[in-house]
């Protein structure tokens, strides 16, 4: 299982916890420390689409008006702190959050 965040979120943290407790072998991937490819945000955006990108962030506010108006892909390219975290997968299932449904998938 692999869970794409950040080392300072503190819903990755929660989930990261929850699933190691819950006895799932947790892989977390840093998008920021480990970019991610092109083939790999094409997967994610093809699941999420926008709701990827995580509009009421301070690293989405901080953008230029110019990259604003770009396509997701372009954002969380430039800017992978953008991405709404945490997602989790198994290679087969896709959660974005960590709220009740996505504790409902893997708890």
């Amino acid at each position: 299982m692999i869970l794409y965040g950040l080392p300072t979120c503190s819903e990755c943290k929660k989930a990261e916890k929850a699933l190691t407790e819950g006895g799932h072998k947790v892989t977390f991937r840093d998008v920021r420390a480990e970019p991610m490819s092109e083939d790999e945000w094409a997967v994610l955006l093809a699941e999420f689409g926008d709701n990827l990108v995580d509009h009421k962030s301070q690293a989405y506010r901080n953008l230029n008006a110019w990259m604003r108006e770009s396509e997701a892909d372009a954002q969380l390219a430039d800017t992978p702190a953008l991405m709404a975290r945490p997602v989790i997968t198994d290679g087969t299932t896709y959660t974005l959050g960590w709220d009740d449904a996505a504790r409902g998938a893997w708890l």
